[in-house]
């Protein structure tokens, strides 16, 4: 079967599980990319299946509205850091399909930490997104040293600064992490959320989803966490995070 680079594909190796792009071949690697999970990898063509399916995973937002004739509603406001151009492009578009403010901005993960503030002075969000791609270091043993991972040590410097910047996590809520990435030195670090606390893959747009559901629920109203991470693709097992309220204004009258 001949492959071509832009091509989407799944891996016989681990059952069809994940659908990626190819971004670029090597004699006979693949290097790929997920085309809906923030994971890289790379696999032999001859491991590789053609794939015409695409993500049937549809997120989970709740309107914590009352009525639209009486009152008006200031859903919490978005800044989304993503070290992936096309992740952020499609949490963007996740943000826009549910009527909340979002600013994104692409960043290495590395150069994160050095931008963070800046971007908080200038945008001023209720809601801190942080994520791109991680990997934990199989080989390395020890899933409690944050260098054992690729970019979460990133991360979590990103959130002490952010969290540095506004102390309170109730005025300034924290998303942070990525695909099996140190999720509780991130939380220890300051973050609201992280992943992943099985050091799983996670959904492209799962930071988002909580994002948006955050954004959209009344500051007088206690988010039932359970039900929240229930919203994500892989639940607890993929992020987890601390119980607080919502971010958004209800006014009156319309």
């Amino acid at each position: 079967m001949m492959f071509e680079v832009g091509n989407t594909v799944t891996r016989k190796s681990y059952n069809d599980d994940v659908i990626f792009i190819i971004l670029e071949i090597k004699e006979d690697i693949a290097y790929l990319k997920g085309t809906d999970i923030r994971l890289y990898a790379d696999a032999p063509l001859s491991d590789l299946n053609q794939c015409d399916r695409k993500d049937d995973y549809t997120p989970s937002i709740s309107f914590d509205l009352c009525d639209r004739d009486e009152y008006f509603y200031l859903p919490g406001k978005i800044l989304h850091i993503d070290g992936d151009e096309d992740y952020l492009n499609k949490s963007l578009e996740f943000y826009k399909k549910a009527g909340v403010l979002a600013i994104g901005r692409k960043i290495k993960e590395s150069e994160m930490p050095g931008v963070v503030e800046q971007y908080l002075k200038e945008i001023n969000p209720d809601i801190l997104v942080i994520t791109g791609h991680d990997a934990f270091y199989d080989r390395m043993g020890n899933t409690n040293n944050i260098n054992n991972y690729k970019n979460s040590k990133y991360f979590a410097r990103c959130v002490q600064i952010a969290r540095n910047f506004e102390k309170s996590h109730e005025k300034l809520v924290i998303i942070a992490g990525a695909c099996q990435s140190d999720y509780e030195d991130i939380i220890k670090s300051g973050a609201n959320f992280a992943s992943s606390p099985k050091r799983v893959n996670i959904h492209a747009l799962d930071p988002a989803v909580i994002a948006v559901n955050i954004a959209m629920t009344d500051k007088r109203r206690s988010i039932d966490i359970k039900e929240l991470l229930n919203k994500t693709k892989y639940g607890k097992n993929g992020i987890g995070g601390l119980e607080g309220n919502g971010m958004m204004y209800v006014g009156y009258p319309r």
